[in-house]
């Protein structure tokens, strides 16, 4: 019931990927959940050094594989690209971009490489670039997202390749995982659930404000910009929804969002800061470690398909 052909593909113990969130998830967080079966990310997203320095602190932590999330618009990309080959890293996770001109170098370097996409078009390029598997993300996910819900395009996804293919997008629990493997999906890929993890570095009013939220407390923001993120209702929200429905300028609605993720990861301002969860924060009751959150998955999941 557990294996699947990313456990294979992957040498993990369960078919669950701990998202890589930028500002959230580093080694600390990666290396628990590698550490209690998944596959645990590190967010790319920083300076080069602080990158390096989270991979080699994870490789202390723990002797399972652990992948690092690369940002493919990010300003020092290219730098990242190659140093997950220079650390020798296991599996690489693709985000805002085509990762074509990294893939023979990855390849080389023995990495997989899954890109996180939003539609079947790009789902069928990644892999005739030779991606090893692909994370559909729908639009119930937290943070930046596309048009689709996760329950229609993972299994038109699923029809139209032959590689893996990893569930995301409105995924918190072991029924989650049992919904995704019916739709044909060999894993799920989860942010929103190990935010309150112990292990997860975010404020504590970050993850209260996520254990506190309703079903209806997420807010789709920059729509009008071509960037919609989904977050949690607040001050900034509402805010930025004032002026999309004014028609204000894109760069002043911009300008709000700017450091934003950093205020409320950072430094705990739920109220101004931008506090990115997918729709399923209304099912998160209480923070535990990585392994609890597994533990309780996989017992979750087992349940749901005996139930079936």
């Amino acid at each position: 019931m557990k294996y699947t052909r990313i456990t294979d593909l992957l040498n993990i113990e369960y078919p669950i990927i701990q998202g890589g969130m930028a500002w959230i998830s580093d080694a600390k967080l990666a290396a628990a959940v590698s550490e209690a079966g998944g596959l645990g990310i590190i967010s790319g997203v920083g300076s080069t050094e602080d990158v390096r320095s989270e991979i080699q602190k994870a490789k202390s932590l723990t002797n399972k594989p652990f992948g690092v999330n690369i940002m493919l618009m990010g300003k020092n990309v290219d730098e990242i690209a190659k140093l997950v080959c220079e650390e020798k890293v296991a599996v690489v996770t693709t985000g805002a971009g085509s990762p074509s001109r990294y893939m023979n170098e990855w390849k080389k370097n023995n990495i997989k490489v899954i890109p996180v996409v939003p539609s079947v078009a790009i789902a069928k390029r990644m892999e005739k670039f030779g991606a090893d598997a692909i994370i559909v993300e729908g639009m119930e996910a937290g943070g930046h997202i596309g048009q689709l819900t996760t329950m229609s395009l993972v299994p038109q996804v699923v029809d139209a390749v032959e590689i893996p293919v990893i569930a995301a997008g409105g995924i918190g629990d072991g029924r989650g995982i049992a919904a995704s493997l019916m739709l044909g999906a060999c894993g799920v890929q989860m942010g929103t659930r190990f935010l309150v993890a112990d292990e997860c570095k975010v404020h504590e009013n970050y993850k209260n404000k996520v254990i506190n939220a309703r079903d209806i407390d997420t807010e789709i923001t920059g729509v009008s910009t071509s960037h919609p993120v989904r977050v949690l209702r607040n001050k900034l929200t509402r805010e930025y929804l004032r002026l999309e429905k004014s028609n204000a300028d894109t760069s002043e609605i911009e300008a709000l969002g700017k450091g934003a993720l950093k205020k409320a990861v950072i430094d705990g301002d739920v109220d101004n800061g931008s506090v990115m969860a997918g729709q399923i924060a209304g099912l998160i009751k209480e923070k535990q470690s990585c392994k609890e959150i597994i533990t309780e998955l996989i017992n979750e999941l087992e349940e749901a398909i005996r139930r079936v």
